[in-house]
């Protein structure tokens, strides 16, 4: 058995329940979330109709990222995922790295999620507590993933179905009033008015890529998936190929058709929430914006339940790795770790914190938290491909999926997230993103080594 097969191996115990088509609707399920729906407000906000190329140059990273874990994923199963490939590859400190880093970014995400859909409730209920909404929401779906890993499937399946065509209804629906209702010269003054495509210039552009990574953070959840799948190789390659046009449309046009048909100001004024939401109430179609407004919970609801699956599995992984307490990776009958599942599930009570010290900027001081463990993990994620394709070479191995454009998408993949994880410290909104990642990353490199002495002794 060689040491990759060992560390898969001591992962086992997971139910093999996943289809192929929910593998593919939980890759672009994952990624359609708060991040697209209320994110792309505060991306609007920076870059002005320029957000569109933001979303390129982060779906661009994100494309690449997606290639670099197909190949991992495909010759390597398993929940583990890139924190398993990052310990066999680099270090094991690397995967400890990973894993905690990215388990921490999830978690803080779920409660992003969550905060999210309170705000989204107060549409329909002004008067009700947003409380009550964060715990209803949260016991539902920790129900769901407690139940089985053919539960979280079939619920993440049908919400992401129900964003997929609710975001195919907004473009057709969109293009239709372009079409047949706005003059050209108006078009003109929605993208090049108000201060020009670029408002806030390249720097607004730059600005609004980091919150456009946070809007594709659990594209790479496909990977964890993978180690519960029926035929990993297959979804992992059909998930690949749908993500690449699936990213275009959803992200890309839906995005265009927006700042044609709104002004930006208007789409970050105060008061608004989705941007969504702004152009169905602007057009003056009757009811739109409480579809809209159902469609946008339901896709935060969707983000959350993979999200709350995926740190799950990493936890799990910590615990089969001895890097967490064994407790963490026991697995109950059902093929569901309910100690790693309770524990993961603590960003609500993070969120919820938050959201009570100050509501008004609860999902940006979230996403702020989150962030660096994601850029850090998708960074990681980068630089163990290179290493992964060095040894794939080495051992002559040749490689049943390929991505295109090797080493130079790898390369520039790894150096726009670093140059990302650097600008997020002159940004305010960001600020805590470094200030918060940096000394969790060295306590959790101290915490590493001591235990390292610990074991020895």
């Amino acid at each position: 058995m060689s040491r990759f097969e060992q560390i898969q191996s001591r992962e086992a115990g997971l139910h093999k329940k996943l289809s192929a088509r929910q593998m593919s609707m939980i890759a672009i399920g994952g990624a359609i979330g708060t991040g697209l729906f209320l994110g792309s407000k505060f991306a609007i906000g920076f870059a002005g109709p320029g957000v569109v190329l933001s979303y390129v140059i982060g779906g661009f990273i994100a494309l690449v990222l997606m290639g670099c874990l197909a190949e991992m994923t495909v010759e390597h199963p398993t929940s583990g995922s890139f924190g398993a490939y990052a310990e066999f590859y680099i270090h094991p400190l690397a995967g400890f790295l990973v894993r905690y880093s990215y388990w921490a970014c999830i978690v803080l995400a779920v409660g992003t999620e969550v905060t999210a859909v309170a705000d989204y409730m107060k549409f329909w209920f002004p008067d009700v507590s947003p409380w009550i909404w964060i715990a209803f929401f949260s016991a539902v779906l920790i129900a769901v993933n407690a139940y089985s890993v053919k539960a979280f499937g079939s619920v993440e399946y049908w919400f992401a179905l129900i964003k997929v065509f609710a975001i195919i209804a907004f473009i057709v629906l969109a293009i239709g009033m372009l079409t047949g209702y706005y003059k050209p010269a108006q078009v003109q003054e929605n993208l090049f008015g108000q201060g020009g495509f670029m408002p806030n210039g390249w720097y607004g552009v730059w600005v609004g890529v980091i919150i456009s990574i946070f809007s594709y953070l659990s594209i790479e959840m496909i990977a964890v998936a993978a180690g519960e799948a029926e035929n990993p190789e297959q979804a992992v390659r059909q998930a690949f190929k749908a993500t690449i046009w699936r990213l275009i449309i959803f992200y890309l046009l839906s995005l265009s058709l927006i700042v044609m048909l709104v002004p930006w100001q208007v789409l970050v004024a105060e008061g608004t929430t989705s941007p969504f939401i702004t152009v169905m109430q602007s057009v003056g179609i009757p009811y739109a914006d409480s579809i809209l407004n159902f469609i946008v919970i339901i896709a935060a609801l969707s983000a959350m339940n993979s999200m709350l699956y995926i740190s799950t599995r990493m936890m799990f992984s910590l615990s089969r790795a001895d890097d967490a307490p064994a407790a963490l990776g026991k697995v109950a009958r059902n093929g569901v770790p309910l100690n790693a599942l309770a524990l993961s599930a603590s960003g609500v009570a993070v969120a919820a914190v938050v959201y009570a010290n100050n509501p008004e900027t609860a999902f940006p001081v979230m996403i702020a938290l989150s962030m660096f463990g994601a850029l850090f993990t998708w960074g990681m994620i980068f630089l163990t491909h290179l290493f992964f394709r060095r040894r794939v070479a080495q051992d002559g191995v040749q490689l049943r999926f390929r991505m295109p454009a090797y080493p130079i998408g790898t390369l520039l993949g790894l150096i726009g997230i670093v140059a990302i994880l650097v600008t997020t410290w002159f940004i305010n909104i960001f600020h805590y993103t470094l200030l918060f990642g940096v000394p969790f990353l060295l306590a959790l490199v101290v915490i590493y080594f001591v235990r390292g002495a610990r074991k020895a002794a």
